[in-house]
């Protein structure tokens, strides 16, 4: 009975009312879970620049890893929503065991890249500074080499998510973000007895919370998911794990693209100074912060939008996405006035020096005016993967997040001119909103969507 009334309220609930209950919690929880990368920063910026600039450097490569966890959840929450909405149980338990199969397999291919590529990663992009490259290398080593809590995490989290129970996902992250949140500054900076580690403590307090949080979200669902039950094997439905790929697999594809755009950049900041990286980095954290209202809107409309194409309610899937732009926009408005009227208090949080705070004011106004742009886009982009449409909404997503920015700022940077070069970014979302509006139009026409 009760995974009937859940499926009644993702198929009935007023669409105002409905986006909110899914988004709220995501929202939240997104909140908590961009403290990791915020709060890492925020105490090691207090160790030196040279450690920020070194977490800097390691993003790219840590949204290369969150990229195979990301595919997998996209498809996941995908395929089992609508796998509800058919109400198919059978079909829900493949899907669930693909998704862990797909997870464990995502942690193996992690591990080897970290063996072969980290060291000389560092030493390519950390411009001949071996403080930077060692600072890096011990952090993104740890990460890498113990991510099989994060891609776990991933798919626990993604199993309430698609059965209309977002709440439960609060606890599963927040599990993992406060026990990162206290870690953090025991490791980084030797408190209680413990030796002090810097950004080696950084990294051990991150794996230790995604392992906490993978664990929780495995408890969670035994206990209060009952809907969707999940085991392991080493033998899954390929047919599930092929439509799982499928949906997820694009997603996969503009995550990796993004991250090797964010390593271009980092190379081209370099011809600046590493402050400039810094900036960037700082930059990329802020705003993970500063939008979670839009993400979580998203995320909750993915399996919304999913749900009502597998149950044939077709003309609930244009007003969800209107909410949702609605929305979105309204969630960040908040955090788009702090940036565009007090950059420099936002910067100090980080112990930003004078060179800093010249370099980064002019930066985070004009990247909070290009993710207010950017929503149209995320919004559309949502749809299209609820309605298992991942190709077109890569396409989205990887013009205006990856194609788009590199070929403005590569031309812009022979200015020479660092606030010439951020309005790359302003230019790359204004120019994707006309493309992601065409191709949903395109695709609600081609399954019969009223618009």
């Amino acid at each position: 009975m009760e995974g009937t009334q859940k499926e009644n309220i993702m198929g009935t609930q007023r669409m105002s009312r409905l986006i909110l209950m899914t988004g709220i919690p995501l929202m939240i929880s997104l909140f908590i879970n961009s403290l990791y990368n915020f709060v890492d920063s925020m105490f090691v910026s207090r160790i030196s620049e040279d450690a920020l600039t070194a977490l800097s450097l390691a993003a790219p490569v840590q949204l290369l890893v969150s990229s195979l966890g990301l595919g997998n959840a996209v498809g996941l929450n995908a395929v089992i929503s609508r796998a509800l909405g058919r109400k198919d149980p059978g079909e829900v338990r493949k899907a669930a065991d693909a998704a862990i199969f797909i997870a464990l397999c995502s942690w193996g291919v992690i591990a080897v890249m970290c063996l072969l590529f980290v060291r000389n990663y560092f030493q390519w992009q950390s411009g001949g500074n071996q403080v930077i490259a060692d600072y890096g290398v011990d952090y993104l080593t740890v990460c890498m080499l113990f991510s099989f809590g994060q891609m776990g995490q991933w798919v626990f989290d993604r199993f309430v998510i698609a059965s209309g129970r977002s709440g439960l996902f609060l606890f599963t992250l927040s599990a993992a973000s406060v026990t990162n949140l206290i870690l953090d500054p025991i490791f980084i900076f030797g408190w209680f007895g413990f030796p002090r580690m810097e950004t080696l403590g950084a990294a051990v307090a991150t794996v230790i919370g995604q392992i906490v949080g993978m664990a929780a979200g495995i408890v969670i669902n035994r206990r209060w998911n009952q809907e969707i039950p999940f085991g392991f094997t080493l033998r899954p439905h390929m047919g599930s794990v092929a439509m799982i790929l499928k949906v997820g697999l694009p997603s996969t594809l503009v995550q990796v693209l993004t991250s090797f755009v964010g390593i271009l950049m980092n190379s081209i900041l370099l011809g600046f100074s590493t402050t400039a990286v810094a900036v960037y980095g700082i930059c990329a954290r802020i705003f993970n912060i500063c939008t979670v209202g839009v993400h979580g809107i998203n995320n909750g409309l993915i399996p919304v939008v999913a749900y009502n194409y597998g149950a044939g309610n077709k003309g609930r899937i244009t007003e969800g996405v209107k909410w949702a732009m609605v929305y979105g926009a309204l969630l960040y408005l908040a955090f788009f006035g702090v940036l565009e009227l007090a950059p420099a208090m936002v910067l100090r949080i980080f112990d930003a020096s004078e060179f800093m705070l010249k370099i980064g004011t002019p930066a985070l106004r004009i990247l909070a005016m290009s993710c207010f742009l950017s929503i149209p886009g995320l919004v559309l982009s949502a749809g299209l993967q609820g309605l298992s449409m991942g190709m077109s909404s890569m396409v989205i997503t990887m013009t205006r997040q990856a194609i788009l920015p590199l070929a403005f700022t590569v031309i812009l940077s022979r200015f020479g001119n660092l606030d010439i070069l951020w309005t790359g970014f302003l230019a790359a979302e204004a120019a994707g909103i006309p493309l992601a509006v065409v191709l949903w139009k395109m695709r609600l026409a081609k399954i019969g969507i009223p618009l």
